[in-house]
Order: C-alpha cells, then sequence, then structure tokens
C-alpha cells in the first residue's frame, strides 16, 4: 500500500455499508487520471480517494477503482498483468447521463472519442468515451416518445 493519509472509514465498515445490487471495481495503472477523469468527464463525486482506493458516486450509484499495486496478493493480478487495455469488451453504461454534455468535457480534456452523441433506434442517445486505462464508459440518455 502506498496511502500516506488515515482513511475516511475502515474497510470493513465501508464494505458492510454497501447495498445490494451490482458493483463495480475498476483496477487501474493511475489513481489521480481515473479519478480526475471520473470527475471532470463524467461528473463523478469522489467520495474518497487516496493513492490505492477511491469510492466514487456517480449517478446515484456507488463504484470503486483500486491501484493495481494494491491487488498484488489478489486473484485478479494474473488477469492485468501484461494488459494494456483493461476491460476489452465491457461497456460502463451510465444512464440518465448527458452523452452531448459528457462528449464535449471528453473531447475538451483530450479523452478518446470512440463514438460521438448519436439517437439509437433501441431510445436511447448515447456516445463512447474511452477513459484511463481503456475503460469504455457509454453516457446514455432516453429519448423522448
Amino acid at each position: 500500500m502506498k496511502r500516506t493519509k488515515t482513511p475516511w472509514m475502515k474497510a470493513e465498515d465501508f464494505g458492510r455499508s454497501l447495498p445490494p445490487g451490482l458493483g463495480v471495481n475498476l483496477l487501474v495503472t493511475d489513481m489521480a487520471a481515473m479519478e480526475a477523469f471520473c470527475r471532470d468527464v463524467l461528473g463523478a463525486r469522489i467520495i474518497y480517494a487516496d493513492e490505492d482506493f477511491a469510492a466514487i458516486e456517480l449517478l446515484g450509484s456507488i463504484f470503486m477503482l483500486h491501484a493495481d499495486h494494491s491487488y498484488l496478493d489478489n486473484s485478479m493480478t494474473g488477469v492485468i498483468a501484461g494488459a494494456e487495455t483493461r476491460g476489452a469488451g465491457i461497456e460502463l453504461r451510465l444512464y440518465g447521463s448527458d452523452p452531448d454534455a459528457v462528449e464535449k468535457k471528453a473531447a475538451a480534456l483530450v479523452h478518446i472519442v470512440r463514438a460521438g452523441s448519436i439517437d439509437k433506434p433501441h431510445g436511447l442517445r448515447e456516445c463512447y468515451i474511452v477513459g484511463p486505462d481503456g475503460y469504455v464508459f457509454v453516457p446514455s440518455a432516453q429519448l423522448q416518445a
């Protein structure tokens, strides 16, 4: 661990506080870059962040970031070893997020816009943004009927 400050709560207390449902944890090479992307491009609120871990609130859900070095004794270490792009084939869909606004922020901050905002036949307007470590985020808004 590289943590230099006291966490805002004990890990076991945070784990017990998580509500039932789907959880997302992203393993990242550069914590500061991914935190900035989540905050500045996606509009997330950083609940807590340090050199090892971050808890992030986005659109009413909480997800986590863990630095690669914090997973050295975890079975996921073998999965990420040598991987240039993480989460190949996974889309992190952000329902209720304005794709046009996110696309504009991403472009202004020189992130990859894989596909610009467009109305899709499945009733959503969406775009595809590539964040640090290659994770693909898909902000999506419902189209009016």
